[in-house]
């Protein structure tokens, strides 16, 4: 009997830890300020995109910049696409849209953070050329080139990425149907530690160059230009450049920062996951970045 006794109150140990193991990792604090906060990046972002796109279809010539634009506006709508997918889930603490389109809509956030992270490396490099006179103006001599080149860029993410994030994401452990965006277990394998710590480093170093070498060009362009600094427009084109680095320090910083503490102490308690899911919100409200060239007619 008392045999029969502990079997069963292991047996219902375990069935109590998976059931909070499944449950929805949220408090009503955190809930409020993921809705809130992917409510932002909807509504912004889908008015930023809608601008910038009858701004797009004015224009003639398609330089690298613009092709980038285009980019954003693309790699945009596909995350502002899955955010109401969010939303419903947050609001009603059930994933009623089963694991396959889970695993896509949570993939398509980090997907469309370093798609975003890239063209705006892409843009800054291609002004940094101009500003330093190696080339007067990057562009496409073809449409055909501009098209190519944003191909290759999906080609190699829908080849290369969604089928690796869509086949190893989840795949540890046992995953509830109706619970979303908890995929933590697989932080605990080591190739997957190792991959994230290379791509917190990269992110890190890189966004410290490029502030670096905009604030390099801040102090050149304000030596040349001392006396009528506030009224030439090549300073204020150098400061519109901090727009990109600006929305990578506040909406992609924070999330790899907090994510190397979160790999090392991912098991320690509960509310670490949803602060990890706060700041993996935060990179959405990169979306905003459409709206604010827009509004200051950049």
């Amino acid at each position: 009997d008392m045999y029969k006794e502990d079997f069963g109150n292991m047996i219902e140990e375990s069935r109590n830890s998976s059931d909070s193991s499944s449950a929805f990792a949220h408090t009503d604090t955190m809930s409020t300020i993921l809705i809130t906060v992917y409510s932002i990046a909807f509504a912004g972002g889908g008015i930023g995109s809608i601008a910038m796109s009858l701004v797009l279809v004015k224009m003639n010539t398609l330089s690298v910049t613009t092709t980038a634009i285009i980019n954003l506006v693309v790699v945009h709508s596909l995350l502002l696409f899955t955010v109401p997918f969010r939303l419903h889930y947050y609001v009603n603490k059930k994933w009623i849209f089963r694991m396959p389109f889970c695993k896509m809509v949570s993939a398509m956030v980090h997907i469309h953070m370093y798609l975003t992270f890239l063209f705006y490396v892409i843009t800054l490099v291609i002004r940094w050329l101009i500003f330093f006179q190696w080339k007067d103006k990057v562009e496409f001599y073809r449409k055909l080139h501009a098209i190519a080149a944003s191909t290759a860029v999906w080609v190699f993410v829908m080849v290369f990425v969604v089928p690796v994030l869509y086949f190893e994401y989840g795949r540890s452990g046992p995953y509830n149907d109706t619970i979303c965006f908890k995929f933590h277990k697989e932080l605990q394998q080591e190739s997957v530690k190792a991959l994230n710590y290379t791509i917190i480093a990269a992110v890190t170093c890189l966004t410290c160059v490029l502030l670096g070498l905009q604030v390099f060009i801040l102090v050149k362009v304000s030596r040349k230009l001392s006396t009528s600094l506030w009224s030439h427009q090549e300073f204020w084109a150098q400061v519109k450049n901090l727009i990109f680095i600006c929305v990578i320090i506040i909406c992609f910083l924070p999330y790899h920062l907090f994510r190397a503490y979160y790999i090392q102490h991912v098991n320690d308690f509960g509310q670490l996951e949803s602060y990890n899911e706060v700041c993996l919100s935060l990179t959405a409200l990169s979306c905003l970045d459409l709206l604010s060239f827009v509004l200051s007619g950049s």
